[in-house]
């Protein structure tokens, strides 16, 4: 079992605060609602960019990782690379990352990702999801006095969600910052590809290899050109993952379990492989819960095991599906 002693709400409040601070230099528009909630627009009607989605992204990781975004030669057409570290991966993509507390009202629907996650101790309603039960596998639970949470949407939530959240969080309304970034937007695209180490991570857990085993993290993937269609937007920050994302998992335990963990992680291993993913959403007439779940996992990987220095490499890059999703 892993015991975890860092707070992600309070290591990730300072790059909050830079949102803040800076709004104007990261073209973010910000609103105070009635009820004291702090609303970030990272490209609703604010333009945003690549850096405000740098530091959301960072934010997600809840302060436990670094985000940087350069050119890569290697990547032919599409240069443009987002690099994510963490040396606490389960902590950071698992227990703050990864898009898990489920919000809706009427017919609005998101996914909420960040450090406010890991504070929601009680559900709020009866129709509501219930608390992950991710956290009683990982035995984390986070306080603090103010808290953040990242919402991929084209709108602000409604108030009776915000409420949910405020509630479920047990923290005052101007104590929560609610950060949206529409997926068609420049910040969406990097927060959604941001996730190429979250989404090994996320995999690993399902082929149910020991988390407490996976020591250090690292990926990349390129940025794929925004789309003003959601469809074709989700599925563009999906195909970079799928098809040119690279993961290096640092892991203890055998050599077996390791090769055998390279083996099952990358996203080739998955029957819906093989065509952009805005088709196979297509194929499944739209229900995300059709899709294999295997399929959400980066193209490559490489896994070394710490006890005897051995590595194992798995997967492809396949720049020519590359091309069907994002495009000439």
């Amino acid at each position: 079992m892993i015991e975890y002693s860092a707070s992600v709400n309070k290591l990730s409040q300072p790059l909050v605060q830079e949102l803040l601070d800076n709004a104007d230099k990261l073209r973010l528009e910000i609103q105070t609602l009635d009820n004291g909630c702090i609303i970030i627009d990272a490209g609703i009607d604010a333009p945003g960019g690549l850096e405000a989605g740098r530091i959301i992204t960072e934010i997600c990781l809840g302060g436990l990782g670094t985000v940087s975004i350069n050119h890569s030669p290697q990547a032919k057409n599409w240069p443009v690379t987002i690099n994510v570290h963490t040396s606490n991966p389960v902590l950071a993509c698992l227990g703050s990352q990864y898009a898990g507390w489920s919000l809706s009202h009427d017919k609005y629907f998101a996914l909420g990702s960040g450090p406010a996650r890991a504070m929601a101790t009680k559900t709020v309603g009866e129709d509501d999801e219930p608390v992950e039960t991710l956290y009683n596998e990982l035995s984390y639970q986070d306080n603090g006095e103010e808290t953040v949470l990242v919402i991929e949407n084209d709108k602000i939530p409604p108030m009776e969600v915000i409420n949910k959240i405020v509630q479920a969080c047990d923290v005052d309304p101007e104590d929560l910052t609610i950060i949206v970034t529409p997926t068609s937007s420049l910040a969406g695209c990097v927060q959604v590809v941001g996730r190429v180490l979250e989404v090994a991570m996320h995999k690993a857990h399902e082929l149910k290899f020991p988390l407490e085993d996976i020591i250090d993290g690292s990926g990349s993937a390129p940025l794929c050109p925004p789309h003003p269609d959601f469809v074709q937007a989700m599925g563009r920050t999906n195909d970079a993952i799928l098809f040119a994302g690279q993961v290096h998992l640092y892991v203890n335990g055998s050599d077996e379990a390791a090769e055998k963990l390279a083996k099952e992680l990358p996203s080739s291993t998955s029957k819906d492989y093989g065509k952009p993913f805005a088709s196979v959403f297509k194929e499944y007439d739209y229900d995300f819960f059709k899709i294999d779940g295997m399929l959400f996992s980066p193209a490559k990987v490489i896994v070394t095991a710490l006890e005897s220095g051995n590595s194992f490499h798995a997967g492809k890059l396949d720049y020519d599906l590359l091309k069907q999703s994002f495009g000439g």
